[in-house]
């Protein structure tokens, strides 16, 4: 069994909803469709697209959209890949937690109700994690409750850092973390681009360093800040999975654990190394040598499973494979820590269509 908790949902029904932030997947002049989150437009596309694209035979954006709408496209897309489930995410460029609360609101509310449709065409192999304007976090604790315990959701979706000003130690987030812990279930980190905030200077980033190297960067951010910060003992029972294989925290772990001894304001009450049961990393990483030292380092207790599916940089191939493990550590890093965690009934879990080729 596989289970892929690292897969982004673009979706025409929480696209266009502000004049200005949108978000909007827009036509160009040269036919090519990207992303345009106010200001800023995303600076990556699909090779195969682009060559389509030059080639005359490019997408029209209706179908192209209508592609991301069609729960099956996804379905056909996993058989492929050997998954029998997904919990998929509003991409992270879709935050808007730099939006003004009238919007960021609603839109939360848009994106919950949106994947909840969506994978209801197929609740036995489709989930979803859930999005909330931490921005708000008052608001965001009673949509987080709401997802969860209306709409079938099976934890948060957050950035890395910079929640309108608020980081993972601001006190304003606690109404958060104990709504998460009451209802027992975890948060998904995945960090965003930073230069959606920069407002005219948002296309600046010339070469996406806010994404490729930034959201590691936040997400290092959220391990350190919620550690430091003494989060993680007013709620002991948080649980957080940080996507990329961990931010830089599994490769930086003990200059963290040493720097922290060190670090004269820190709210910690025990060393750094303790707080690891709250937290999970996927194995979201290019490299078999780097997928094997996450391991090693974590151990398989705390290691998920999570491709990036629908993402620019996505790994196609199955993760596990290569990795040094035994039998049972490779049944807990591909599917039963995910069942651990999100509380899910592995007998209900649906079953990998077989794929046919064309003859």
């Amino acid at each position: 069994m596989l289970i892929d908790l690292h897969a982004h949902a673009p979706h025409p029904g929480y696209y266009n909803q502000h004049p200005h932030w949108g978000p909007f997947f827009e036509q160009h002049p040269d036919g090519d469709i990207k992303l345009r989150v106010g200001d800023w437009i995303l600076g990556l596309g699909s090779p195969e697209r682009k060559a389509a694209v030059a080639s005359g035979n490019g997408p029209k954006l209706e179908d192209y959209l209508a592609r991301w709408a069609d729960p099956q496209t996804r379905l056909r897309g996993m058989d492929a890949a050997g998954q029998n489930l997904q919990v998929v995410s509003v991409p992270s460029h879709c935050y808007m937690y730099w939006t003004e609360p009238e919007f960021a609101v609603p839109f939360a509310q848009k994106v919950n109700d949106t994947l909840a449709e969506y994978c209801s065409a197929a609740p036995n192999r489709l989930m979803f994690w859930a999005h909330a304007p931490l921005n708000v976090p008052e608001e965001a604790a009673k949509e987080i409750r709401r997802a969860c315990t209306t709409l079938g959701a099976k934890g948060l979706v957050a950035g890395g850092a910079n929640f309108g000003g608020l980081e993972f130690d601001s006190p304003e987030l606690d109404v958060v973390w104990a709504t998460l812990c009451d209802l027992d279930l975890p948060m998904f980190i995945h960090g965003y681009n930073q230069s959606v905030t920069w407002g005219k200077n948002a296309n600046d980033d010339r070469y996406e360093t806010t994404a490729i190297v930034g959201m590691q960067y936040d997400e290092t951010r959220c391990f350190w800040n919620l550690v430091c910060g003494g989060v993680l003992d007013r709620f002991p029972n948080l649980k957080v999975y940080i996507t990329h294989g961990g931010g830089y925290v599994p490769y930086q772990l003990g200059r963290l654990a040493k720097t922290n001894e060190n670090l004269d304001v820190r709210h910690n009450k025990k060393p750094v190394l303790d707080y690891l049961k709250n937290f999970y990393f996927d194995v979201e990483l290019h490299e078999v040598p780097m997928r094997q030292a996450l391991v090693d380092i974590i151990g398989a207790d705390q290691i998920l499973y999570g491709s990036n599916f629908g993402g620019s940089d996505a790994v196609r191939h199955d993760l596990t494979h290569g990795l040094r493990l035994s039998d049972a550590d490779l049944d807990k890093i591909r599917w039963q820590n995910a069942c651990k965690l999100l509380h899910l009934d592995p007998a209900k879990i649906g079953a990998v269509n077989p794929v046919v080729k064309a003859a």
